[in-house]
């Protein structure tokens, strides 16, 4: 973006711009720094320098008393556009829905803002253009928290018109806290993937030194263009950048709020890694690109509810959820358990009609409900064992289900098998290895 009259004149005095090497004082301070681009949340009166220990701030302009230019910037202009494709390199898709990946810092307040145009994101990350040819467009600039199943329908039709017009791959910058919701959505409803749809995001946005946001970028470029058919998320295998990990799309939990190795595969191994020379290496279980044409099939039942079961959790409070609902996802304990009070309210939904899922909190390992009492019960009741699914993905596959069938046994039918490597026959030690 262009920069606001006032920081324009003010550069312009100095025979500054953006990239320079500056020095600014401001209120009797020196600050030394790059110049920074301006961005449509970067305040109209702010200037914005990227410090040496890589922390950006924001300068009040009119607290500004001058600009010098210390070292000019050795590109005299900025690019604007993403350039033509080049021939040799394979073209991939980069559809942006915002989060902390695709963020600017407001230096007015501190808050973090989604990006408003693909190629702000791409241009973050030139070495991308290394890789492959690039076509962006943002299709939403909102949290993740704010996306809604319809979107996820919305995505899987864009992901299907990119892979059916050429793109070699497609990448999806995400917001960390639903990723998880949106990359099993998407292994659902699309079938016979030409190329990779590969999620990313970031832990910390890229105004931190440690920010995680280049290098999970670009480890997703170079997966989108390997020979894997598959939704997958792509994110940081360990705290340091060494390497990254491609995680199955019906497998990956975020397991941590704030670390940038947050991303596990839960009862499976990941599919692979990407090394930090940019060797992408994939196991033996990776689906390798379909002949295609990609297909999408995103019928969702919206009235599906999840729900966590508590110790003293009223029934009434279970019966005000299922009010309305096709179904319900519930994290039980252990092996798949609920308090003996709850197991009519239950068995009085499946005999109306209401799919009811069971698994289980612990994350790691499998229902298994014939092992006490309890469970038999809930057997009897009418519940399906949710196999060794999470809760997300059980949740966002019984919506998938429900949109092709009400019938019980052909729910159950279905939620018992495996569709998109949500299901792992045999669970061994490696699957439970940190």
């Amino acid at each position: 973006m262009e920069y606001p009259p006032r920081v324009r004149a003010l550069l312009d005095r100095a025979k500054a711009d953006q990239g320079d090497a500056v020095a600014v004082r401001a209120k009797s301070e020196r600050y030394e720094g790059i110049l920074m681009p301006h961005t449509s949340f970067s305040g109209e009166d702010v200037l914005t320098v990227k410090l040496p220990n890589g922390y950006n701030i924001g300068i009040a302009v009119g607290d500004i008393e001058s600009v010098e230019v210390t070292a000019k910037h050795t590109s005299s202009a900025v690019q604007r556009h993403l350039p033509s494709a080049t021939g040799g390199k394979p073209t991939v898709a980069v559809l942006g829905t915002g989060g902390t990946i695709a963020s600017y810092v407001d230096y007015r307040t501190g808050a973090v803002h989604p990006a408003v145009t693909a190629e702000e994101l791409v241009f973050s990350v030139p070495e991308l253009l290394d890789v492959c040819n690039v076509r962006a467009r943002v299709i939403y600039s909102i949290f993740s928290e704010n996306l809604k199943p319809e979107n996820w329908q919305h995505l899987a039709l864009e992901v299907a018109k990119e892979l059916s017009t050429g793109a070699a791959g497609v990448i999806i910058p995400h917001g960390t806290d639903t990723l998880h919701f949106t990359t099993a959505a998407l292994s659902f409803m699309l079938r016979d993937l030409t190329g990779p749809v590969v999620v990313v995001g970031a832990q910390r946005s890229s105004d931190r030194p440690s920010s995680d946001a280049a290098s999970n970028l670009l480890s997703a470029a170079r997966v989108s263009v390997a020979n894997l058919g598959e939704v997958v998320a792509v994110m940081h295998g360990e705290t340091s950048d060494t390497f990254g990990q491609i995680h199955r799309g019906t497998k990956v939990r975020k397991m941590h709020s704030s670390r940038r190795d947050a991303f596990r595969s839960l009862n499976a191994t990941p599919l692979g890694r990407v090394h930090s020379d940019g060797t992408v290496e994939l196991t033996d279980r990776a689906l390798p690109r379909a002949r295609g044409p990609t297909k999408v099939d995103d019928a969702l039942d919206l009235k599906v509810a999840l729900a966590s079961f508590y110790p003293g959790q009223p029934p009434t409070q279970l019966e005000a959820i299922l009010e309305g609902q096709h179904g319900i996802v519930i994290a039980g304990t252990g092996l798949g358990h609920v308090a003996h009070d709850l197991i009519p309210i239950l068995h009085r939904a499946t005999r109306d009609g209401i799919a009811v899922v069971m698994t289980t909190q612990t994350l790691q390992g499998r229902v298994s409900m014939r092992v006490y009492d309890t469970g038999r019960d809930l057997l009897k009741a009418g519940v399906i064992e949710g196999q060794d699914m999470t809760p997300e993905t059980a949740y966002v596959k019984l919506m998938w289900v429900l949109g092709h069938t009400r019938e019980h046994a052909e729910v159950a039918r279905a939620m018992a098998t495996n569709v998109a490597g949500e299901i792992n026959p045999k669970i061994g030690l490696d699957e439970f290895a940190e």
